[in-house]
């Protein structure tokens, strides 16, 4: 568990898409077997230890006619941001996909006296 000082308290967070398959004939479409994308966001100012990152599916477009398997995760978590992580297999079709993410962790306070 995290535990974190009460006035240092940082949330940020976006809606990001991460591909758009369909029109182009982009393997999230087209493809079989694994399939990945990622992409990189920063955050909108620094943390002071790396946060916790949620994230979650807030739009897809699917093929009705196949399984639909996603995984979604943020990877690379650092103090300045992340690498955010589509997943599918097998014979899922995705046409399109976007992923809303929050990240809460301690940030700097005015009040800080950092001497070294």
């Amino acid at each position: 568990m995290k535990r974190l000082a009460t006035h240092r308290i940082g949330i940020d967070q976006g809606d990001n898409v991460l591909f758009s398959d369909y029109e182009d004939g982009g393997e999230m479409w087209t493809g079989e077997g694994p399939r990945e994308r990622r992409k990189p966001v920063r955050f909108s100012d620094t943390f002071r230890s790396v946060p916790a990152v949620h994230c979650a599916l807030s739009m897809w477009d699917v093929d009705h006619a196949h399984n639909v398997r996603a995984d979604v995760s943020a990877e690379n978590v650092t103090e300045t941001g992340f690498d955010l992580v589509f997943r599918t297999w097998g014979d899922t079709r995705v046409a399109r996909a976007r992923v809303g993410w929050m990240a809460i962790g301690e940030v700097a306070d005015d009040d800080d006296w950092d001497l070294y």
